[in-house]
């Protein structure tokens, strides 16, 4: 089941958020030395824009959007590690696309991590260059919304 993300789910994603970024090794060294990035902000759920999927009575993944200088951005896409391959993230992905498009939104860009270019390309996202980060050169996505 997706469901809109409400404050009370925090500590719950916070805890997914850290485990699945901690799990993708090629991340984990930089994380571990910049732990400000493996703190989850409780803005989305505050605003709004944050939905999780639950299974079996818990959550087991989530997905946040933002909207900044006229690009809407997948910002969050997190699955608990124990959960992965189960089609949670294309759930999610498909929600909020869904949610986008009712309001207009015609299109939902995405920094991918190199690890997740597979997933993102599967779920109809498309090359649109690269973007600098805190560890350097990522690919940046869109999928075409509508």
């Amino acid at each position: 089941m997706i469901r809109l993300g409400v404050p009370a789910d925090l500590p719950a994603l916070r805890d997914i958020f850290r485990r699945a970024s901690l799990s993708n090794a090629g991340d984990r060294d930089n994380l571990l030395a910049n732990p400000k990035y493996l703190i989850l902000r409780p803005d989305g759920l505050a605003e709004g824009r944050t939905y999780v999927a639950e299974e079996g009575g818990s959550i087991a993944g989530f997905a946040t959007w933002s909207y900044a200088d006229g690009i809407t951005e997948l910002e969050d896409l997190f699955v608990d590690p124990n959960r992965t391959r189960r089609g949670i993230a294309s759930m999610l992905v498909s929600h909020i696309a869904a949610v986008l498009n009712a309001q207009g939104v015609g299109r939902l860009e995405v920094t991918a991590s190199p690890d997740a270019l597979a997933f993102y390309r599967a779920a109809g996202f498309v090359d649109c260059g690269v973007a600098e980060t805190e560890f350097g050169t990522a690919p940046r996505m869109v999928l075409a919304l509508g």
